[in-house]
Formats: C-alpha cells, structure tokens, sequence
C-alpha cells in the first residue's frame, strides 16, 4: 500500500509535544513512517501524552543526525514551507503534493514529506535537498501553521489521494526511467563542484548563488541513473582522472 512508503520527516522540532501530535494526525491518516532530525527533546513524556494512542509511531520512530541520511534512498522529497524563496523549487500546493507523493509511492518506493522548525520553518540548506516544495493554501494575513496542524492538513491530502474513489493515478515510469535517488544526486553535485571549482568557475562572492542555481536546474529535471551516468561521463572529460 503506497501510504506504508511515506515517510515524514521533522527537522529539528523543538517542543516534544508537537512530535506527538505530529505521530498523532499521522495515524489518523494510515500513515506510520515518521523520521525525527535532531529533535531538541526526544523521547519525552509529553510526546507520548501529546501522541493518545500514537505512542508506537514514537516508539519505531527513527532518530537522525541529518536531512540527508533520511532522505538518501528516496527519488521524490517534498519540503513543507510556506515561505517564498529567491530560487524556487517546483512549488505545489497540498492537493498536487498529496497526489504525487501517492502516485510515486504506489509501486513500493520511497518517499518523504518533509517538515522544518517551528519557529523558522525548513531552512534554504535543507529545502535544497528536497526536490519540491509544497504549500498548504492559508489566508495571506495569517500563513503560520502550528506544526502538528500541518502534518495532519497534508495527512488528510495524502489519505484522500490514496483512497479508491480518489483520482486515477498517474503510470509509473519503468525502473529504468525513474528519477534517481537523492543519494545518487548528491555524488553528482558533488562531483560537479569538483570540476568547476577545478576549472576556476566558482571563484568569487557567487560561489554559493550559482551551486545553488545549477543544484535547482538539475532538480527540476529529475535525471534518471542512465542520464546521471552521461553526466558524469562529460565532467570527466572537462577534468580527466577526476572520479566520482
């Protein structure tokens, strides 16, 4: 089942008691994979008070050091944020992410829906890793949503996409064609700084403006393992005996 595949991700949430409500609007909603980044106070009592009846979302809840390792085995990784950024990710709102997450998820991958803190939301470095953003449409005057609020909003997006009488899903790409992981990316950008800080194309204040630029481009074409090869391939002839 596709909802058995998403897994929701909080960056550094600070009040235990938002982790719980958090596990809470999950289970409600079929949904059971929930990843903590650097959770200020974890495990805590009022989790588990906050969570009535979710406790064992906490309990097999995995707890990690980064973004990054949560999300390495995953090809589609949507980060919750209402602000507008300077570069922009593939914006969609909580319907459209719903249904994509459901339509990626339904052949057994994985994928991850991803929160940031309370008070300052998923910063620019961590927005970065994901390869879409997603809002949850709010009155302009007021936007901010209390954290377990918006896990269960796109809870309940994601539970009406995956039910039956929900829209017909979108095809699979083949095992060939589909996106690669988020690990597979990260070599390749890696790989990519290499060679331009090699051939001197990163000197200067725009250093980090232009990884960041060339880091969406490549997000927003989603290559598969073949076209990430092909790139790879090139980068070697700019720099030979530069691996990967």
């Amino acid at each position: 089942m596709a909802l058995e595949n998403i897994r929701v991700v909080l960056v550094e949430p600070a009040h235990p008691g938002n982790i719980g409500a958090a596990a809470r609007a999950m289970k409600t909603m079929g949904l059971t994979q929930l990843i903590l980044v650097r959770a200020v106070h974890f495990p805590s009592a009022e989790a588990d008070q906050r969570a009535s009846g979710a406790e064992d979302l906490l309990e097999k809840a995995q707890s990690l050091e980064s973004l990054r390792e949560a999300i390495s085995d995953c090809r589609l990784v949507m980060g919750c944020s209402a602000r507008a950024r300077s570069f922009r990710h593939t914006l969609l709102n909580a319907r459209e992410g719903a249904q994509q997450l459901i339509e990626e998820s339904q052949n057994g991958e994985s994928v991850a829906l991803v929160f940031g803190p309370e008070r300052s939301g998923l910063a620019n470095a961590d927005l970065d890793l994901c390869t879409h953003q997603v809002q949850i449409p709010t009155d302009p005057s007021f936007s901010s949503l209390n954290l377990g609020a918006a896990v269960q909003l796109l809870a309940y997006e994601i539970f009406l996409a995956s039910r039956p009488d929900a829209p017909e899903l979108k095809a699979v790409p083949n095992s060939a064609t589909r996106p690669a992981l988020q690990i597979e990316m990260d070599h390749f950008y890696a790989h990519l700084e290499r060679v331009l800080e090699e051939r001197g194309f990163l000197e200067g204040e725009l250093r980090e403006v232009t990884l960041t630029k060339l880091r969406r481009l490549f997000t927003r074409a989603r290559p598969h393992s073949g076209e990430l090869k092909l790139l790879h391939s090139i980068l070697k002839l700019i720099v030979p005996g530069d691996g990967h």
